[in-house]
């Protein structure tokens, strides 16, 4: 029998957690890939006790990253999928499937700061229709 102390070790799954850094080394079932469809609305997910967002981009290719834009926290649920990136519609910063923001909507011409954000995101595969 388990004591309770290694029953809560191997129970929780969350981000931080040694079972959840565990399971996050190997490929889990996360969205049937029917949900998503190119440019069409992101789908919310919590996976491991983590809220993240899954969308098609315009060439096809998934991405799951943190739900949350970097710059003021809002949800990119309410995000329009366009153009091989997800942008937010609170300032307009656009995110591609890796997480890496790749537009900064009233960003000066030549303003490279865009390239230092970074959401949190997982590698994605499509295998039998998941």
């Amino acid at each position: 029998m388990l004591s309770a102390a290694n029953n809560e070790l191997l129970g929780r799954v969350g981000p931080g957690t040694p079972m959840g850094e565990l399971f996050r080394r190997y490929w889990l079932p996360a969205v049937i890939s029917s949900e998503l469809v190119a440019d069409g609305d992101p789908v919310r997910l919590r996976i491991l006790g983590e809220d993240l967002l899954a969308f098609r981009n315009s060439d096809g290719d998934v991405g799951i990253i943190e739900p949350y834009c970097a710059h003021k926290l809002a949800p990119l649920y309410f995000g329009r999928n366009e153009a091989c990136g997800l942008r937010c519609t609170y300032h307009g910063w656009k995110f591609d499937i890796n997480g890496r923001c790749v537009e900064m909507a009233n960003a000066p011409a030549g303003d490279t700061y865009k390239d230092e954000i970074q959401l949190k995101h997982y590698p994605t595969q499509e295998w039998g229709g998941v």
